[in-house]
């Protein structure tokens, strides 16, 4: 199995601390985000490691790549700005075709943080998976996106941004894609489909076939404001 880093937004609500640093290499806990992604996800056992950024943000990811421990191929999707990106599931398509993945994919984005390792992810590996995470409040829910699932945690429901959510359970940016299901997502993409949040394949998957979900264990952390990179900073620093 392969794993792809998605890390290339401009995290514009960020400014000005990603101006000129992408925002998976802002340090939390003493060491630059994307590191604790990484560290999670090494129970999930990889052959590959893949990131995925912008034009503007590319050198300083292969800067950072020459110095970490483990090998990770960082691939430049040829963007400059916000106006110009390809989005989350633009570049997944973009990744599988440059560097012709043919096999079973983990993706996760590079601003996920998890205060627990991803033992037992994926749970299955004949069809996609969902992490999902409850956020336990109806009101914080309507900044995401809210799932149902029935007894084999299959996903029986999909809603982005619900304006009257019926679950707190959401949807987070960690995906498992079997080799089988690997071209739904140019399917996806060359129909014209909205590319850039990376839930909306799920939306779009989860009627065509089986979609399952795994519960995130520990704590789950979506960087999207100074205050989350904040409070992540705060508990990562004080494990370590």
């Amino acid at each position: 199995m392969k794993l792809l880093v998605l890390a290339a937004g401009y995290a514009t609500r960020l400014y000005p601390l990603t101006l000129d640093t992408p925002k998976p290499l802002l340090e939390v806990g003493g060491r630059p985000m994307v590191e604790n992604v990484l560290e999670a996800a090494l129970p999930i056992g990889l052959d590959d490691v893949y990131l995925v950024t912008n034009s503007k943000f590319a050198g300083r990811f292969h800067d950072w790549a020459d110095g970490y421990e483990r090998e990770v191929r960082v691939v430049d999707d040829g963007t400059a700005d916000d106006a110009t990106k390809r989005g989350a599931i633009g570049d997944i398509a973009l990744v599988l075709e440059r560097e012709r993945i043919d096999s079973d994919l983990a993706v996760v984005a590079g601003d996920n943080l998890f205060s627990e390792p991803l033992t037992g992810f994926p749970p299955r590996r004949d069809a996609p998976v969902l992490g999902v995470y409850d956020v336990g409040d109806l009101q914080a829910i309507k900044e995401y996106n809210a799932i149902e699932i029935d007894d084999d945690a299959r996903i029986t429901f999909f809603e982005e941004k619900p304006a009257e959510p019926r679950s707190t359970l959401t949807g987070i940016a960690l995906y498992f894609y079997p080799k089988q299901t690997l071209p739904e997502i140019g399917r996806y993409v060359a129909e014209g489909l909205d590319p850039d949040q990376p839930g909306r394949l799920i939306q779009w998957l989860y009627p065509q076939m089986p979609v399952y979900t795994w519960r995130v264990p520990g704590l789950w952390f979506d960087i999207g404001s100074k205050e989350h990179l904040a409070e992540a900073d705060r508990i990562f620093s004080a494990r370590s």
